[in-house]
């Protein structure tokens, strides 16, 4: 438990210390009580009224977010054409191929052993894990959030100033497949569910960020209160864990989202061996409408593993240390011209 909650304040250095204190009773408590479940591989019959999540799952795969153009009005595949797309994926993502230049080769950086992306679509064999709307594509940034993500692309052509110039993930905040909403990327796509009562914890193993979801119907904190993954309050309809997230700080920048971010979530377990996952986003000053999508979660026996990112922020110091090294060749370049 104290190898945990140590994790969790050495990754989040610097973030709202209302949200630590916040999480660190809950998460003790939930962990506590669930330690007997840490080593568990396959999920167990629950003697709870509540349905039972428990488990560790994976979102891996490598249907994309949003629907490919070329796939412009087909929702679906056939089994064939499943195959065939994954074929065709596998090959275009294997790190291992040298049939390009020496630039293509370090571009494609860690050979194939280091990606843990997945070979399959998703069972429900659609064409994106987008489901509305129907096009299966991310609506339209509105105007504000478009000159907000050009200020951001603007910082990152210059040399940092600081390391609040880089991204939260390249500083190991956040992880980017953490959300809310949880989505697969590369590698680490598996998390695990605890239950106790009025509580749900979900530990993600992409930079071993976790939530605690209250289920003991206590409200939403106020406005005021701002965290980097939100404040989720949980309910259960019937089989279903719905999770309601607000008070986003805008900072993650989810898909050009900001601290209007609402995401609602729905985890139903419909085999014994799956979880659907499905969500719902809404940002009115980010989004011009809503949307949402859905990721079947498999039954993994896992472990979950360590999860170190850059520990120190040495990488971020290089890169700094970098920016200023280039600020002195630009001024003595300079300097000497003018002589």
């Amino acid at each position: 438990m104290w190898s945990l909650w140590k994790s969790y304040s050495m990754a989040n250095t610097g973030k709202n210390q209302t949200s630590l204190l916040r999480l660190a009773a809950p998460v003790a408590l939930a962990t506590f009580l669930q330690l007997p479940l840490a080593a568990q591989t396959s999920a167990r019959v629950s003697h709870s009224p509540e349905p039972d999540l428990q488990g560790i799952w994976t979102n891996q795969t490598i249907t994309p977010l949003e629907r490919p153009p070329e796939l412009a009005g087909k929702a679906s595949f056939t089994k064939a054409e499943a195959e065939a797309y994954e074929r065709q994926v596998a090959n275009e993502n294997n790190k291992d191929r040298r049939d390009g230049p020496a630039d293509a080769d370090v571009a494609r950086a860690y050979n194939e052993a280091w990606w843990d992306r997945g070979t399959k679509v998703v069972s429900t064999l659609r064409t994106s894990l987008i489901v509305e709307p129907e096009d299966g594509r991310i609506p339209p940034l509105t105007p504000q959030a478009r000159a907000a993500a050009q200020a951001r692309a603007e910082i990152q052509q210059r040399p940092p100033r600081g390391p609040e110039d880089r991204g939260v993930q390249e500083r190991c905040i956040v992880g980017n497949s953490v959300g809310p909403p949880s989505l697969p990327t590369a590698y680490n796509n598996n998390l695990q569910i605890f239950q106790s009562p009025g509580v749900v914890v979900i530990v993600n193993e992409m930079v071993h960020d976790f939530r605690v979801i209250r289920t003991d119907g206590s409200p939403h904190l106020p406005s005021r209160f701002r965290f980097w993954l939100g404040d989720p309050r949980g309910h259960w309809e019937g089989k279903t864990l719905v999770v309601d997230t607000t008070n986003y700080n805008g900072k993650v920048r989810f898909r050009g989202s900001d601290e209007n971010l609402h995401v609602i979530e729905r985890f139903t377990r419909v085999k014994p061996d799956e979880i659907l996952y499905q969500f719902r986003v809404e940002d009115p000053t980010a989004f011009e409408r809503p949307w949402a999508g859905e990721i079947p979660l498999h039954a993994t026996p896992g472990p979950i593993y360590e999860y170190a990112c850059h520990e120190g922020n040495y990488g971020l110091t290089g890169v700094l240390a970098g920016a200023r090294a280039d600020e002195k060749r630009a001024a003595e370049t300079v300097g000497k011209a003018k002589e």
